[in-house]
């Protein structure tokens, strides 16, 4: 079954007719703690359905925290799972993201509850999103690895133009990743039929 986007009156995916999810990165979860977004969007979902769930998707990076304090965020996610009983599971990217909305609507299934598409409530990402998500096909880049790239170049194509020397200036790229960066973006591309094809064939 096909994903189908959509706008939702609360949460990011609508997993069943009980569970809804809001995806936040680490950075959102901290800024939306700040502003007071988080817990009016807890309290929508606990309304809206039976068994909201918040994940929150990367690495608590100092730089992702924003300069909140840790004991400001433990308070939040203490708040979410003992006193409104939302479970808030981590994630490492969008990877792993993807595999547990799966296997949340796998399991919703096999408990004969109803299985409507998964749904986005955009019709689609920020172009600030799919921005990091170009960045993050690159080898060995992670979210928070794109996130200072782009910071870094400015756009897609900076990064995209950057030599090894310039990519190497970007902590966390070290002189392999950076080479395999490099490889990646000047290799000729073979597709199946060029890498099959002879100098003798017809």
């Amino acid at each position: 079954m096909e994903p189908e986007a959509g706008r939702l009156e609360v949460g990011d995916f609508v997993v069943s007719d009980r569970v809804v999810v809001e995806r936040k990165s680490v950075r959102d979860f901290c800024r939306s703690i700040v502003d007071g977004r988080l817990m009016d969007q807890a309290r929508r979902m606990k309304e809206k359905f039976e068994r909201p769930v918040l994940v929150v998707e990367g690495r608590e990076d100092p730089e992702e925290l924003g300069g909140l304090h840790p004991h400001a965020v433990q308070g939040a996610l203490l708040h979410l799972s003992v006193t409104l009983g939302i479970p808030v599971l981590r994630t490492r990217d969008r990877s792993q993201t993807a595999s547990l909305l799966w296997l949340l609507a796998r399991r919703e299934r096999e408990e004969g509850r109803r299985l409507p598409p998964l749904r986005r409530k955009r019709e689609g990402p920020p172009l600030s999103l799919q921005q990091r998500f170009v960045v993050e096909g690159l080898p060995g880049v992670s979210s928070v690895l794109a996130e200072r790239l782009l910071r870094h170049f400015g756009t897609v194509e900076g990064v995209m133009r950057a030599s090894e020397r310039e990519l190497r200036e970007v902590r966390g790229i070290g002189r392999i990743k950076a080479k395999r960066i490099r490889e990646l973006l000047t290799a000729r591309y073979l597709n199946s039929r060029t890498l099959q094809a002879s100098p003798g064939s017809p």
